[in-house]
């Protein structure tokens, strides 16, 4: 029996031009103003700060989160450079083929899954938000999905489905998506980091430009 390879996409200015995280948390806090906001927490790094970041949703309900991911990317959708045409178009090839598509990223489920079914991408690996009995979010997660820890939660995926990591992809923009790229058989850089266009020219790895532009109003499928 053939085991299908893995397309693995970043989503933030690989699939997406804008920082998808970001934007919902300019969104959420507008419409949830509140004057006891966390403030920057400088000289942490990135797996503090991504913690940090979840914490502002402590006690609201699941159900809510989710209604307004829905809500934040039906109003990003519509932004005529929202997309990264190249990769999207890239996403479609491998659906086409029958390859299992994933998004890999340190966002939200809530905003992540509206993206994951408006382009038909199969699996999401995201950080796990940890939820109370009574449905409401803790402000914690399991732990962040970036840097090597995307990597690994790829490794892990591949092999439960049995593919070979040789015969699989991956998609990236920054020099943090470098253990993800390098886990794979064929590596593809989306746009002109400096650090991952060094190791697509010493390396021979695919690259991708950053065109940006909008998808059709009917959903991707």
């Amino acid at each position: 029996m053939t085991t299908r390879p893995v397309a693995f996409f970043d989503v933030d200015e690989t699939l997406i031009s804008g920082k998808s995280m970001l934007l919902f948390r300019d969104w959420w806090d507008a419409l949830h103003p509140r004057g006891d906001r966390p403030c920057a927490l400088e000289g942490k790094d990135r797996s503090e700060l991504n913690r940090a970041y979840y914490r502002r949703f402590a006690g609201v309900p699941v159900a809510e989160l989710q209604s307004a991911g829905r809500e934040w990317y039906g109003a990003y959708r519509s932004d005529p450079r929202a997309f990264v045409l190249p990769a999207v178009t890239a996403l479609r090839r491998h659906r086409a083929l029958g390859h299992l598509t994933v998004l890999v990223s340190g966002s939200l489920w809530a905003v992540l899954a509206p993206l994951a079914a408006d382009l038909g991408a199969d699996r999401i690996l995201c950080a796990s938000q940890r939820v109370d009995d009574d449905g409401r979010l803790t402000g914690e997660i399991v732990r962040p999905v970036i840097g090597p820890v995307k990597a690994e939660a790829a490794a892990v995926l591949m092999a439960s489905a049995g593919a070979a990591p040789e015969d699989c992809f991956a998609y990236g923009d920054h020099e943090s998506d470098l253990p993800l790229l390098r886990s794979v058989g064929t590596p593809v850089v989306v746009g002109d980091d400096p650090v991952l266009t060094q190791h697509a020219v010493r390396d021979g790895w695919l690259r991708l430009p950053a065109e940006t532009g909008a998808l059709p109003l009917a959903a991707v499928g």
